[in-house]
């Protein structure tokens, strides 16, 4: 009690203070995310015992027990830094994943994604595979992404491949990318309305622009019938393109987003 006192009569908490316990509530909360559902939740749980029977030893004086322990944990840590060794990378890359490093690493890896979207549509459309990729821009597509089944994964060519192989459960409806990872897949779109467009443009096109009228998204279209690859965009498409086109087109698109977002007093479009 007089040590629950004395802290109350301390020094009052200053903003270092309140920052200070944000960072290490922050960093314990990811750290029990990342161990959830792995084999390190049985490592806690066995180190929380292990500090547990250390202090019990002091307590009851069991001068064995504490001897042992003591000697024991300098082996346990390096016997867990080799048998974990999986696990730690995949925190540290987690880490490496924050918004707040994503900030600083996003213009360099704008042309990364763009290369593995172009392999995808490359690769779809030589197996004549329909494929409908949306890329967010600055006005949000949550409604959209909700309506699909939520992946929020790593952007690579061959997951998207995957996703739109033709047993796969997810090839119905488009898969929607949002900064460097695919939020969702089979996500239900609009359908244009508007007359004068070919009769040859199925439901994938016509879903392409129909978002595209609504936002500023970019919609890559690969037929099904003739393996071509569109681009839809400003509620227009242009058909045809081969991989050299896509990827000229989606990199200046890239780019002016990156000059936009970096324009002074330039705020990001709320999500919709």
């Amino acid at each position: 009690m007089n040590e629950l006192f004395g802290f109350a009569r301390a020094a009052p908490m200053t903003w270092i203070d309140v920052l200070d316990i944000v960072i290490v509530s922050i960093a314990i909360y990811e750290s029990l995310k990342l161990i959830r559902g792995t084999r390190a939740v049985q490592m806690v749980i066995g180190s929380s015992l292990v500090v547990l029977l250390y202090y019990a030893s002091l307590w009851l004086q069991l001068d064995t027990v504490n001897w042992v322990i003591r000697n024991v944990v300098g082996y346990v840590v390096f016997a867990a830094i080799v048998l974990f060794q999986a696990d730690i990378r995949r925190a540290l890359a987690h880490f490496g994943r924050t918004p707040f490093v994503r900030y600083f690493t996003k213009a360099e890896g704008g042309d990364e994604n763009v290369d593995e979207i172009v392999d995808a549509a490359t690769i779809l459309s030589n197996q004549r595979t329909g494929a409908l990729i949306v890329l967010e821009r600055e006005i949000g597509l949550r409604n959209y992404i909700e309506s699909g089944i939520p992946l929020d994964a790593t952007l690579t060519y061959d997951l998207l491949v995957t996703i739109f192989l033709a047993g796969s459960p997810l090839h119905d409806g488009a898969a929607i990318v949002k900064d460097d990872r695919v939020a969702a897949a089979s996500c239900f779109l609009p359908l244009t309305v508007k007359p004068g467009f070919s009769r040859e443009l199925g439901t994938r096109h016509r879903a392409a622009i129909g978002l595209t009228e609504e936002n500023d998204a970019v919609a890559i279209v690969v037929s099904e019938e003739t393996g071509k690859i569109s681009l839809a965009m400003d509620g227009d498409i242009e058909r045809e393109l081969d991989e050299t086109q896509l990827r000229a087109r989606l990199h200046a698109l890239m780019s002016q987003r990156r000059q936009t977002a970096a324009r002074p007093g330039t705020e990001p479009a709320h999500q919709v």
